[in-house]
């Protein structure tokens, strides 16, 4: 399977800064006088950053999508480049809550000899706590639901668990996705149902999409299949708007089915835009065969 993700021409690059808030992700940050992808685990591939460069010195490049290698990306990308984008990529794993990765690259760095920024070491306290600055939109955040938490007063507590929830956004490999059920919905589903978050989020994982304005479909089909094979997700629950358009949510989740090597079981919800369920039913996929020979979902 092949992923999109950009290219920094530095014989070009000026360091002028214009390609930064162009990337939803916070993976650009201009660092000794250069434009850096300091995490490319978070490179959406989309290339919003390409139209803001006024030198042309991003480009898009497709390659064939390995399982991320932390130890291989510090080793081929992150440490050639200096002190400061090690420091910089350390910080962009820790605001994003992949505690996991962070422990990884400092573990390389100790093993290797080389030194570990001081925020970093061992003996400070804050290492999970989200950074500030870079990319706090998208910094991954996990929390308890207002039904739960002493005091809260909401007259329709939220049952949201974590953040963020787009799915261009989201991280396969976030905690909350671990071993969970997944509710992929439509950006309209919750605005239509008044009890969206009782009757579909509760106990779910959530990421939201819109198959027909959002681009990079295919790096959707990527995050889902990390999803099904990597977190290992027990199951799907696709709630999508009876317009025509918005049935290309499950498509997209047939393709991701297809790619996988796991399966899981997906239930369909097809919702009137008055927020009336009108088609509800639950699909199993068989787990026998190659992805290419199972039949669809």
């Amino acid at each position: 399977m092949k992923r999109t993700i950009v290219s920094i021409d530095e014989a070009l690059c000026t360091g002028c800064g214009e390609c930064i808030p162009g990337c939803p992700e916070g993976a650009l940050q201009v660092i000794d006088g250069k434009a850096r992808l300091v995490s490319d685990l978070f490179c959406d591939g989309l290339g919003a950053c390409i139209k803001t460069c006024p030198y042309g010195a991003i480009a898009v490049e497709e390659r064939e999508a390995e399982p991320y290698d932390e130890r291989r990306v510090m080793k081929e990308s992150i440490v050639p480049a200096g002190s400061n984008v090690i420091a910089a990529h350390l910080d962009h794993l820790r605001s994003h809550g992949e505690t996991e990765y962070l422990n990884r690259a400092l573990k390389y760095l100790k093993e290797c000899d080389i030194a570990i920024p001081e925020k970093h070491l061992p003996s400070e306290q804050h290492q999970n706590i989200p950074a500030g600055g870079g990319c706090p939109g998208s910094a991954a955040q996990q929390f308890q639901t207002a039904g739960s938490s002493p005091g809260a007063v909401a007259s329709a507590p939220s049952r949201l668990t974590h953040w963020p929830v787009q799915l261009h956004l989201v991280t396969p490999s976030a905690p909350c996705y671990h071993g969970s059920d997944l509710l992929l919905a439509a950006d309209c589903a919750a605005f239509a149902a008044g009890d969206f978050h009782e009757r579909f989020m509760s106990g779910r994982s959530l990421a939201i999409a819109c198959p027909k304005l959002d681009t990079g479909i295919d790096r959707y089909i990527e995050k889902l299949v990390a999803m099904i094979d990597m977190a290992g997700i027990a199951s799907i629950t696709v709630v999508f708007m009876e317009v025509p358009c918005c049935g290309g949510l499950m498509t997209i989740v047939e393709q991701a089915l297809a790619r996988s090597v796991r399966t899981v079981p997906v239930r369909r919800v097809m919702m009137s835009v008055r927020g009336e369920v009108l088609l509800e039913e639950t699909r199993n996929c068989e787990t026998a065969g190659a992805p290419e020979e199972r039949p669809r979902c």
